[in-house]
């Protein structure tokens, strides 16, 4: 979507740095970062830019070969490409999408990869190694396109990834020019979100 605000805006100059890790702003000499977080540190101006959902995603051919798992406990006997959060050992929890039917689960994970970019998970899904969790925006091209099928769609994953994205800034009283027209264009350009 950079582009778009590029050719809109030919004056301003950006600099992407790409990083699954947190780092301080301030320190760092950033403007702005558009992150997936719940919750905005205090000390900075944030806006919702939208909301997200964790979703599980696998291509055809890796559930013909393992068929389609029909409960969270069916992801035991699968390849799971998991995002590591911790030392621990991976595990995915899961509560019903209709509340009342059944309980909140959670199940223990394995796989061939664990990778700390949802961008890696998801190519690693759509090469067929396994079935991956990971959030909306991820996956959304690829199933739109048929390229990858969402797995337990009655299920919700809870637990992995933020439910929200958000701008944030570092607090100043004097905001440049590029970095509101740049707000004001990302929350507009993500307000429909990411539902596939």
């Amino acid at each position: 979507r950079l582009p778009a605000f590029l050719r809109a805006y030919p004056e301003v100059r950006l600099e992407l740095d790409l990083s699954d890790n947190l780092r301080s702003l301030t320190l760092e000499g950033l403007d702005l970062a558009v992150r997936h977080t719940a919750v905005a540190p205090d000390t900075h101006v944030a806006w919702l830019l939208c909301t997200t959902r964790s979703v599980l995603v696998a291509n055809r051919a890796y559930l013909r070969r393992t068929g389609m798992p029909q409960t969270p406990d069916d992801l035991r006997q699968h390849d799971c490409l998991h995002y590591p959060r911790t030392q621990e050992a991976p595990a995915w929890t899961f509560e019903p999408v209709v509340p009342g039917n059944s309980p909140r689960l959670t199940v223990p994970v394995t796989g061939p990869l664990a990778a700390n970019n949802s961008e890696a998970l998801r190519d690693a899904a759509l090469a067929g190694l396994g079935i991956a969790l990971v959030p909306d925006f991820s996956a959304q091209a690829a199933l739109q396109a048929g390229k990858l099928v969402e797995v337990l769609p009655d299920w919700r994953p809870v637990g992995t990834f933020s439910e929200t994205i958000h701008a944030i800034r570092p607090y100043s009283a004097h905001v440049p020019r590029a970095v509101a027209v740049f707000v004001e264009w990302l929350r507009e350009a993500f307000a429909p979100g990411f539902r596939a």
